[in-house]
């Protein structure tokens, strides 16, 4: 697959790896996390409910809904030291370009198995341009897979290079905010549609202008992902909403992940009430 790549003990964002982001919208780095971080990352997800008490069901507008829990802060737990680290919040950093970085916001996503909803299309930019932020450039998420994701349990689905045409207008359709559907059916004439299969600990750094979108979930097996996204130092909203304003990140050697003992203190991570987020509609059908 185009814009593919493997971690490894000394890995860097090279640039021909900056040159892909640029043109595709995307990279996907294999390997990411490796099977001792990913134990880590199942005890303060799964072993508790820390992060899951906070979550919240959005309708896809059909039949079916998905869930997801969604926090400002990093913290300093699992999930924050994973944000915080080079491997990530460095990667992410260096593919945009466009210096310092900061924690936007960070979610999990749960699509369960046989139940899991849709995402419509859309752009992360179409939600965040509410938020204040003015350059989609300086915005990236990085896509992390806890579970095995695949075209049966609702993988991830991409326009490649759709992020060069710009911000699509969105709508609010069921409980979630969508692209417009004519302009993304345009799109798919000039765009190859990639199917972003991931194994456990592989991740997809992705520009926030791709347009993207995941099916429901049929399947016997659930997807669940943990989701981090960045803003630059540079793109501080200039509008007050839910999301932060620029905060200094405290990044961390990757090594601070191993060494994290903290499963289950979430106190500072910010979870979101989802009725102040004017973007969703946690009460559509």
């Amino acid at each position: 697959m185009e814009g593919e790549y493997r971690y490894t003990d000394n890995f860097e964002v090279t640039s021909k790896m900056k040159e892909d982001y640029d043109r595709l919208g995307y990279v996907i780095i294999r390997n990411l996390l490796d099977q001792e971080e990913l134990d880590l990352l199942k005890k303060t997800l799964e072993d508790n409910d820390g992060i899951t008490k906070h979550a919240y069901e959005l309708s896809d507008g059909i039949d079916r809904k998905s869930k997801m829990a969604l926090w400002m802060r990093p913290g300093n737990d699992v999930t924050g030291l994973l944000a915080r680290s080079e491997k990530v919040a460095k990667t992410a950093e260096m593919l945009m370009g466009h210096g310092e970085v900061y924690h936007w916001h960070a979610k999990l996503m749960m699509k369960e198995a046989r139940t899991g909803g849709r995402f419509l299309w859309h752009q992360d930019f179409g939600y965040w341009y509410q938020d204040g932020v003015l350059f989609p450039d300086h915005l990236s998420t990085a896509f992390i897979a806890y579970d095995k994701t695949n075209k049966e349990n609702g993988c991830l689905q991409i326009l490649q290079g759709s992020h060069r045409a710009g911000r699509i207008d969105h709508v609010l359709t069921g409980g979630q905010t969508g692209a417009n559907v004519e302009r993304v059916e345009q799109l798919m004439k000039h765009c190859p549609l990639v199917y972003v299969e991931l194994n456990p600990g592989d991740c997809l750094f992705f520009h926030s202008n791709l347009v993207h979108r995941s099916d429901k979930n049929d399947s016997d097996h659930r997807r669940w992902a943990l989701l981090v996204a960045y803003n630059t130092k540079k793109n501080n909203p200039v509008t007050k909403t839910f999301l932060p304003e620029y905060f200094p990140l405290d990044m961390v050697a990757n090594s601070a992940v191993r060494e994290c003992t903290n499963f289950t203190d979430m106190a500072g991570k910010e979870f979101l009430d989802p009725r102040n987020d004017h973007t969703v509609n946690v009460d559509a059908k």
